[in-house]
Order: structure tokens, then C-alpha cells, then sequence
């Protein structure tokens, strides 16, 4: 089983229905079969996305909870152990947010596939040598 970082931009995406080009992202399938690990702040980024998406009026407040309800069920594994100055040194080396800095760190960190959808961050993965997960 392999180890895969899911950004939380990835995940509102599918959750939501927005369209993620299907030969470059992990789907919500591929997720129920990995080895799935995530930064703590991915759980508020999460809550934060439905919310406004909620508040645009692209999803209720009951597809949110079903949404969450879902999650709860997937094998993600809540990392408690970053690195920050690592992530502010890859935030700066890679123009990156902290943030996804964050993700960028724990994938390098647990030698994982990072699963994403922000440009930026994905050419940092590739930089540091890591790999977008494939799709069979």
C-alpha cells in the first residue's frame, strides 16, 4: 500500500463535484485503498471550503454533513508530527504558502505521493523528486 498526501483542495473537489482531470489526481476510490496521511490543518480547510461553498449556494448544509460523515469512514491518517522550519524553508525555496508548504513537507518527509490540485505546488513536489499518484 502505498503512502499518499491528499491536499485539501483535491479532496473539497471531489466532494463537491468540481471536475479534476482524472489521469492526474486521486479519486475518492483511490483514497479508500491507500495509505492516506494529511497535516492537521486539512481538516479545517476542509470545513472552511464546504462553508463557502455552502454559502455560494453549491452544496446545503446537509450534503456537508453527509460529505464529512463520509470522510470520517476513509483511512486518513492525521500527521501530528511537521516539521515547521522545514515547511518555511520550502515555502521560501518554492514561492509556496506555508500552508502548502505544510503538505509539500510531510510528503517529502513520508516519502509519499502528493495528491493535489494548486499548479505551484505540485511543480515544488516534483522539484524535491516526489510523484503525483497514477492512475490505473
Amino acid at each position: 500500500m502505498s503512502s499518499i498526501v491528499l491536499d485539501a483542495s483535491l479532496i473539497v473537489a471531489l466532494l463537491i463535484g468540481d471536475e479534476v482531470e482524472p489521469d492526474t489526481t486521486a479519486s475518492l476510490a483511490d483514497i479508500e485503498e491507500s495509505d492516506a496521511i494529511v497535516p492537521q490543518l486539512w481538516h479545517s480547510e476542509i470545513r472552511n471550503a464546504l462553508l463557502i461553498a455552502e454559502r455560494r449556494a453549491r452544496i446545503t448544509s446537509n450534503q456537508i454533513s453527509q460529505r464529512l460523515l463520509y470522510l470520517s469512514t476513509l483511512p486518513i491518517h492525521t500527521d501530528q508530527e511537521p516539521n515547521l522550519d522545514v515547511a518555511m524553508t520550502l515555502a521560501r525555496t518554492h514561492n509556496l504558502t506555508f500552508y502548502n508548504a505544510l503538505y509539500l513537507e510531510l510528503a517529502i518527509r513520508r516519502n509519499a505521493q502528493l495528491a493535489n490540485l494548486d499548479v505551484s505546488l505540485a511543480r515544488a513536489a516534483t522539484a524535491e523528486g516526489l510523484s503525483e499518484p497514477s492512475r490505473e
